[in-house]
């Protein structure tokens, strides 16, 4: 199991791909499996048999640079070696176009939206690599890349909080200060629906800082709170009192782990209907989706009336750990059975 260099696994706070990663290794352990982790930093949280650490410190503050992960890449392909694993499942962006230097089956896990520069990558990658979509919208939107299957993320239940009756606290916006995201739009939603919101983001970067004080700081007053970079437990404190969360996405979501970890606890979403958001949430169940901005404040209000125990176990019944892991076995064995024939890797002509 190869993840990005970037944080530990499982994520202190932020990182759905981490939190992927870290229930699929558990998973795939108690299946019998013997799994290996190639990460960074000096330790992780997972039930992995091993970990392999290519760089004694995880590299968040270097996210977004190339570097880091191509040098994180070639170490890790340096070290394996065939005749000690059947499958490499490689989470990284990267890892496809590198891939075909390993001696050993590659499936890689599509996490971003396979269009624009990250399609071009994808579409270069090597023929002993097997991509995996995460939704069918996702795979939709690049349909004509070599997809050997498509495997929802799941979330691991365990010891994960929940409620039994509908929380008590604001509407709460969870994600990363982005356009993309819609904080703006949650700000006047809920102001038109006379509800107070908790803005709860991601605000690391310099992107994400310069969107903040431009666009989403302007906004606010006093019926808007906001939170930095919560860390993993008051995120889930924030998710049980929470009325319902909103996902006013304006881009074409691949899946959006923050729907399963609201409705986990019992908290409904409310979201527009983009991307993955239909795959995800039961439309009058689990939350109420909507196709315009203006239709958001009557689902706000609304949202109050679902059930928290349906929330729950439409995540349990459908997003658990265990779902994923038989269905990334069955890619495993599909595409490890049939891909032996690994090309050595083209050579490249500079001009």
């Amino acid at each position: 199991m190869v993840v990005p260099p970037w944080l530990s696994v499982p994520p202190p706070g932020y990182g759905g791909l981490e939190q992927v990663a870290a229930g699929l290794i558990d998973a795939l352990t108690g299946h019998g499996h013997a799994v290996t982790l190639f990460g960074a930093g000096s330790q992780h949280g997972t039930a992995a048999d091993g970990f392999v650490s290519t760089v004694p410190e995880v590299q968040y503050e270097r996210l977004g640079e190339s570097l880091p992960e191509l040098a994180h890449l070639a170490r890790v392909n340096r070290v394996i070696k065939a005749a000690d694993f059947d499958v490499i499942h490689d989470h990284t962006t990267i890892g496809p176009l590198v891939a075909g230097r390993r001696a050993v089956p590659t499936v890689a896990t599509v996490h971003g939206n396979p269009v624009g520069e990250y399609g071009d990558v994808l579409a270069d990658a090597d023929r002993g690599v097997a991509l995996v979509a995460i939704s069918h919208a996702q795979r939709r939107l690049n349909p004509d890349l070599p997809w050997a299957g498509t495997v929802h993320n799941a979330l691991d239940l365990r010891g994960f909080p929940r409620k039994t009756t509908p929380g008590p606290g604001p509407v709460l916006w969870l994600a990363r200060f982005s356009p993309d995201k819609g904080p703006d739009i949650a700000i006047r939603a809920c102001r038109a629906a006379g509800l107070p919101l908790l803005l709860a983001g991601k605000c690391n970067e310099p992107a994400e800082r310069r969107y903040y004080d431009q666009v989403v700081a302007p906004l606010l007053g006093e019926d808007v709170t906001v939170v930095f970079n919560a860390d993993r437990q008051d995120t889930l404190r924030m998710l049980v009192d929470a009325r319902c969360l909103i996902m006013p996405i304006q881009w074409e979501e691949p899946f959006g782990m923050v729907m399963l970890e609201a409705m986990a606890t019992g908290t409904p979403v409310v979201a527009l209907g983009r991307g993955a958001v239909p795959e995800l949430v039961l439309p009058g169940l689990t939350g109420l989706v909507c196709e315009r901005p203006d239709e958001l404040p009557r689902a706000l209000r609304a949202a109050r009336e679902l059930d928290p125990e349906v929330c729950v176990a439409h995540v349990a019944e459908n997003f658990s750990v265990e779902r994923m892991a038989l269905g990334y076995e069955d890619v495993y064995q599909r595409f490890a059975a049939g891909r032996h024939d690994v090309r050595e890797p083209a050579r490249v002509v500079v001009r």
